[in-house]
């Protein structure tokens, strides 16, 4: 117990120090946001990665997606690596990071208002950010429940409130660059940790080979509703529903395009070597969190505990990892425990600076509030980031039904609306106000209806439905609908004409 404590008390004294280190870096609405545009590679691809992967992938989504398919759950994590981390960064970093600045918008929505001429859209945007990403900030602490009940004993609030004072105390004091940087100590310590969780269960159970042929030979069958009697199927290497696997790998991969919070990490990029660099350390990184959880995941029938089965007979996902967890030498039970709580604090802080920034950059200021000077935005975001944690542990500490119901298709919703509008607007100059409509209606649209009408079987498939629709409606409409005027888009996209010097290890030039 003394290891588990310790490693506690050091990290939230490493989070506090990093707060008050960094707010002479917080003094402006600019640096506040986004840390003055100046991150470099590494605290921008460790923010990414930490704010791609919470508890809800490594206890939540692992336990579940591994139970269900297996091995071949190690898909979805080679899909966030490659779909979901490699493939924004090489199209959307660089245009975006440029696009921005030019725009100077500082969050997606204030993005749409300048980019499409339309301050409708950008209240629309803060809306939707609002209504999906707060029910989405309080799931994530829905992988501490049973973790800190297995290292600690202890009750599931003091860990939700002790967590969401923490990450409140340095967002509030150091805004992006707080972020930022204790996201490169958090993942440091994921990495660490789920590599050496991994080694130690394989380790546990004879290596990879024998863990793999008794998977293969006799897996434990307890939830009817997901069992396959295919022998060997749950070692195989698609599984046993490879049709539902593809959504799951769409959804949770493909969505970090359009989710606000992952996508303003390329606003803050400080030079071209920063996304260079920073593209193969979020790659890197993504392959060893993500797909170092589902691959532990998948070898969740290996155990079979009456602590994640229900009466019914049915598993309760969440239990899974946790119980196995429960059989390592406690210092690495501390490591664990520490990682998960990195992982959560990670995407809490990034979720309710994004919320509070929208909110206070495009729906309060001009709007609601006429004249907002620089210190009272700086005032009045730190006021609604303590807002938004008090809203999610009230939300996490008591889940209304509905509230659920919407965590669960947070993300289809997000980024059915956002993805297509916003990566076509920074290539194609032809993308109408209507098309942005239209995407806006239908990720909205088929998420939430999908929760009345039951198009799809899963939320999941629901969410990856919804943005390979919008990724075909916005080109459709645009070509159907009238076109913005040709000096506005002309003068948006002459950021990227702009001529610079460069030296010829970047390029040969032409009489080279």
């Amino acid at each position: 117990m003394f290891e588990k404590v310790l490693f506690l008390v050091i990290f939230f004294a490493i989070m506090v120090t990093v707060g008050i280190y960094s707010r002479k870096h917080a003094t402006n609405v600019n640096d506040f946001v986004l840390g003055g545009r100046s991150v470099g590679p590494w605290l921008t691809a460790f923010a990414f990665g930490t704010s791609y992967f919470s508890s809800v992938v490594f206890v939540g989504y692992a336990g579940q997606f591994g139970w269900k398919y297996g091995m071949a759950a190690t898909w979805i994590g080679l899909g966030n690596a490659f779909i979901g981390s490699l493939l924004p960064w090489v199209v959307l970093g660089r245009r975006t990071r440029v696009m921005t600045n030019s725009l100077q918008a500082a969050t997606m929505p204030e993005f749409f208002e300048k980019r499409y001429n339309s301050k409708a859209l950008k209240l629309v945007a803060s809306a939707i950010v609002f209504i999906f990403l707060v029910p989405y900030t309080a799931s994530i602490y829905n992988g501490l429940s049973n973790l800190f009940g297995m290292a600690f004993d202890i009750d599931y609030r003091i860990c939700v409130i002790g967590m969401a004072l923490l990450t409140g105390v340095y967002v509030i004091l150091g805004g992006y660059m707080a972020t930022a940087i204790n996201d490169f100590i958090q993942g440091i310590i994921m990495l660490i940790g789920i590599c050496a969780v991994i080694y130690c269960v394989l380790a546990k159970e004879g290596g990879f080979i024998a863990a793999l042929t008794e998977l293969a030979t006799n897996p434990t069958m307890t939830g009817a509703a997901y069992d396959s009697d295919v022998p060997g199927v749950y070692a195989s290497f698609f599984g046993p529903d490879p049709v539902n696997l593809v959504g799951v790998v769409i959804l949770t991969s493909l969505g970090t395009w359009g989710l606000p919070q992952m996508v303003q990490k390329f606003y803050a990029i400080k030079d071209e070597k920063s996304i260079k660099t920073g593209t193969v350390i979020s790659t890197v990184f993504a392959l060893i969190v993500a797909g170092g959880s589902y691959f532990l995941g998948g070898f969740a029938r290996m155990f079979n505990d009456s602590s994640f089965v229900k009466a019914d007979g049915s598993v309760a996902f969440d239990g899974i990892i946790p119980f196995v967890l429960s059989t390592l030498p406690d210092i690495l039970i501390g490591v664990v425990v520490v990682l998960v709580l990195s992982a959560s604090m990670s995407t809490l802080s990034s979720l309710v600076l994004t919320s509070s920034s929208t909110l206070t950059l495009d729906f309060l200021k001009g709007t609601i509030v006429k004249d907002m000077s620089e210190k009272k935005q700086l005032f009045i975001m730190r006021v609604l980031i303590a807002f938004f944690i008090i809203i999610s542990v009230i939300l996490a500490l008591d889940p209304p039904t509905f509230i659920a119901q919407l965590m669960g298709i947070s993300w289809g919703a997000l980024a059915g609306a956002f993805l297509a509008p916003f990566m076509y607007g920074l290539y194609w100059k032809g993308v109408t106000k209507s098309a942005v409509w239209a995407s806006f209606a239908v990720g909205v649209g088929i998420t939430v209806g999908n929760l009345f009408f039951h198009f799809f079987a899963s939320p999941i498939n629901a969410g990856a439905a919804a943005m390979i629709a919008s990724l075909v409606v916005v080109p459709i409409v645009s070509l159907m609908t009238p076109k913005m005027k040709k000096e506005k888009v002309d003068e948006i996209f002459s950021c990227y004409d702009e001529k610079i010097e460069v030296k010829k290890k970047t390029s040969l030039g032409h009489n080279a």
